[in-house]
């Protein structure tokens, strides 16, 4: 008989199993060795997101620091300053020679008379012999530019823009007249390299000498023209802290100097200001592509939770707990949307550097493509938080469900939900993308208004789909089978009625509101502003040749309307001794402290004006000074009635008290001004006349070339601007911008159709399951298909009924609020677009069908 075993006293060693983040990457990334199946929607949403972020931010900051690293090239110097109207006097040119190297040149519009073959403007450039003092000219032919504008044979040499060459047929060698100035083209215009310190003009560019400009007799007291003088700091003292110096010496010597100043920090602030603009607007039409292919995540993951239904099943049943399931299937979701990110991050960095090789030759701009680590890090953060946000309420659910009702979740979805910890997550992680959207924009008013609407669309559309399943659950029982299946799939447990709400809502939205603003731009530009707005503006008029000029156009134009009002250029110096630059201003009304501007006096009101408040002074006035105000500068400017307002005009300092305001309708074209004085505030100050013609019916194009043509001949100083072609400029600039958004948008809207794709997909194997069951109970396949066709039409329906509305309201908002022009109710291109929507709905929920009705019943329902 053998004596009892004792039990071992000897501890044993403990079995180590690993826990945690470790356990939890482990297995999902043996869960993943399986593929990818069923990521294909999540990774490419994610991927389209992060790579529309990605690329706009890096190929921005490529700009940004082009422009920073070509500043000097850019300015033609170290600084730059600018005047109106005058040439800088001998003591403030020896001012700035105290300081480094100056050259200067002289901008203004004038008219190019080619004689039979016509007039027409052009943006005259006159520069001195050392130009260009920083950068390469280039001309064809090459030839430096002091050999090209020389005197010759009597005539001024001319480097002209290709442009002018083909408007007026001529070819180099030929001879045009600059007001009373000969000067032959020598050379075709390749590329100036401080074109955009020069800003957009209206007509093409023409180089000529400062002599041959003072021949041209065009410099008269009060010519509109811009003079420039550029200063180049020495070599050895081209330092931050001497260029602040010399900034700060012109402030303190020449107070009252009136020029407008800028360095090579800021050589092109209106286009970097608008680099921003832009920037910002294409990141968020990213963050719009990100956040509606964050449906597509959710889809993605309600459908991978429903694959893995029997995991997490055989995990609780071996004694997991609900939050290891979660964590371990939260990171696999997440290694794979790392993944979708890793390909955005890889082609967004790729695409300035793309962008910069096959438009090298095209951009006037120092595009230098570069790797952009916080941009990329930022992106990345984006698609991090949107997976995160859209993923954790689906996989949060499974925590405290039941293994029961895990097995049988596919005929009973349990509804209950996550708890505490996950939505808290959820709020955590959206609070984040909020927070990243608002701390990297250019405007935080935007941004924030942007987080808003997005806010609000997607609780509008999940009120939507709860709203039409409630309706479908109380349409009764109709007669026709067909029907009655459809309404029930639209409310019953696991409709695809949510997701296809939301994807095909916002889709639709874009679309209606890129409809509404192109219809109402296009409009604007082709037929609402042609028909009130005048046909010429004629400007630099002389003084003496005013009378003589009402007379020529009552000949050339007999009947037309001539409205003509004396002009100036001033630069606002100070409000309330405030200095300009430490004024702020609102973004719509920055521009008016930003340079001079246009002003005038009048003892009247002008047309197209209304007072808004503030009296209008008599018509023989004599007192202080007074000018009038756009109304818009209130809120704009922190304006007030009696505020005192200093403008710099001709170098000296005028002060005056503001009377009124006005309400200014600048869309009829007509001559307004921002600033109207008081005729006492500029008596006996020399000034020229801008004058405007307004034909009752429109003219022949002939009359128009006539009148160019005659008017170059009589009054070669005065420059006329057609305002078609005008018209023509601003419309082709705003069709690459449209363009650009339509492109833009496009990813926004690919991403779209993917949700749709995805959310359709998510619901196929309960579509299996159903067309199966009816297949065995003899439903035939018209039967089947026409309860799809009606369920997804009319989801398809109410959703392209939303998002047209919206798209109304957001266009809107956009075309009145930003842009500031009429709103055109015209939803012809919203209607199609929506109908298209529709269409790609039903046929895309009808691929799958059909592929599921070509199978056998027998060998799927041995498997469900």
């Amino acid at each position: 008989m053998h004596a009892p075993v004792k039990p071992s006293t000897t501890p044993s060693a403990p079995i180590r199993r690993p826990v945690g983040l470790k356990l939890a990457l482990r297995l999902a990334w043996r869960d993943l060795r399986g593929g990818l199946r069923g990521f294909g929607v999540f990774i490419a949403c994610l991927a389209l997101g992060v790579m529309a972020i990605a690329a706009v931010s890096s190929a921005s900051r490529g700009l940004s620091e082009g422009l920073g690293r070509e500043g000097r090239r850019i300015l033609g110097g170290d600084a730059a300053f600018s005047l109106i109207h005058r040439e800088p006097t001998a003591e403030e040119h020896a001012f700035l020679a105290r300081h480094g190297r100056v050259s200067t040149i002289a901008t203004l519009r004038s008219m190019a008379n080619a004689g039979e073959k016509g007039a027409a403007l052009v943006e005259l450039k006159a520069v001195d012999g050392s130009y260009p003092s920083i950068g390469d000219l280039r001309t064809d032919p090459a030839q430096p530019a002091a050999d090209l504008l020389a005197l010759r044979d009597g005539a001024y040499g001319g480097i002209a823009d290709p442009v002018l060459f083909g408007r007026l047929d001529l070819k180099p060698g030929d001879t045009v007249l600059i007001g009373s100035a000969r000067v032959q083209l020598r050379a075709s215009l390749t590329s100036e390299p401080d074109k955009i310190a020069a800003g957009v003009g209206f007509g093409p560019r023409l180089i000529l000498s400062q002599d041959a400009l003072r021949a041209s007799e065009l410099l008269q007291p009060g010519s509109l023209v811009r003079w420039t003088a550029r200063v180049i700091l020495p070599d050895g003292a081209n330092t931050d802290a001497a260029l602040e110096a010399l900034l700060a010496s012109a402030t303190r010597e020449q107070p009252n100097a009136g020029w407008e100043v800028r360095s090579r920090a800021n050589a092109a602030p209106n286009f970097q200001r608008n680099i921003e603009r832009f920037t910002q607007f294409l990141t968020l039409v990213g963050l719009t592509a990100l956040l509606v292919g964050g449906v597509g995540v959710a889809n993605a993951v309600r459908r991978f939770v429903e694959a893995k239904r029997l995991d997490f099943a055989t995990l609780k049943a071996i004694g997991a707990t609900g939050g290891r399931v979660v964590a371990i299937h939260l990171t696999e979701v997440m290694l794979v949307a790392g993944f979708g990110i890793a390909i955005g991050l890889a082609l967004g960095a790729a695409a300035p550097f793309a962008l910069g090789y096959m438009l090298a030759d095209i951009l006037p701009l120092p595009f230098e493509p570069t790797l952009a680590p916080v941009e990329l890090a930022i992106a990345a953060l984006y698609g991090l938080l949107t997976a995160l946000v859209f993923a954790i309420i689906p996989l949060g659910r499974a925590h405290d469900v039941p293994v029961s009702a895990l097995f049988r979740d596919q005929i009973e979805p349990d509804r209950r939900q996550p708890r505490w910890i996950y939505r808290a997550i959820f709020l955590a992680a959206l609070a984040g993308l909020v927070g990243v959207a608002l701390v990297f924009a250019y405007d935080r008013r935007i941004a924030l208004i942007y987080v808003g609407a997005a806010t609000g669309i997607f609780l509008l559309l999940r009120l939507i789909a709860w709203g039409l399943m409630a309706l479908a659950r109380r349409a009764g029982r109709p007669r026709q089978p067909a029907l009655r299946l459809a309404l029930a799939n639209i409310y019953r447990p696991g409709a695809l009625t949510p997701s296809l709400v939301l994807s095909l809502g916002l889709g639709v939205a874009l679309l209606s509101t890129l409809a509404f603003i192109d219809v109402s731009l296009r409009r604007q530009l082709t037929q609402s502003l042609p028909q009130k707005a005048p046909s010429f503006f004629f400007l630099d008029i002389p003084n003496a040749q005013a009378a003589a000029f009402d007379r020529f156009l009552a000949e050339q134009r007999p009947g037309a309307h001539v409205e003509r009002v004396p002009m100036m250029r001033g630069r606002i110096v100070s409000v309330n001794d405030v200095p300009a630059e430490q004024i702020k201003a609102s973004e719509q009304m920055a521009w008016v402290l930003e340079g001079d501007r246009g002003i005038t006096y009048s003892a009247a009101m002008p047309e197209a004006s209304r007072l808004a408040s503030g009296e209008w002074w008599p018509e023989n006035y004599r007192g202080e000074p007074l000018v009038s105000f756009d109304a818009r500068a209130v809120e704009g400017l922190g304006l007030k009635l009696g505020d005192k307002l200093t403008v710099n005009v001709l170098g000296r300092n005028i002060t005056a008290r503001i009377a009124n305001f006005r309400d200014i309708e600048w869309r009829s074209l007509g001559i307004n001004f921002v600033m109207v004085f008081s005729p006492n505030t500029f008596a006996g100050a020399p000034h020229t006349n801008l004058a405007t013609v307004t034909d009752k019916g429109a003219a022949p194009v002939a009359n128009d070339a006539a009148l160019m043509r005659q008017l170059a001949i009589a009054f070669p100083a005065v420059t006329a601007v057609r305002v078609k072609d005008a018209l023509e400029a601003v419309n082709t600039i705003v069709g690459q911008l449209a363009g650009a958004i339509r492109g833009a948008s496009g990813l926004a809207i690919t991403a779209s159709l993917l949700v749709l794709a995805g959310a359709l997909a998510a619901g196929q194997r309960a579509r299996l399951y159903d067309a199966m069951i009816l297949k065995t109970l003899g439903a035939t396949r018209r039967f089947i298909l026409s309860s799809y066709i009606l369920e997804y039409a009319g989801i398809g329906v109410v959703s392209a009924l939303f998002g047209l509305l919206a798209g109304a309201a957001a266009g809107w908002g956009v075309v009145t609020q930003v842009m500031k022009i009429d709103f055109v109710p015209d939803p012809t291109g919203a209607i199609l677009a929506a109908t298209a929507a529709v269409v790609v709905t039903v046929l895309f929920g009808l691929i799958g069908t059909l592929q599921i009705l070509s199978k056998a019943p027998a060998s799927h329902l041995r498997n469900l």
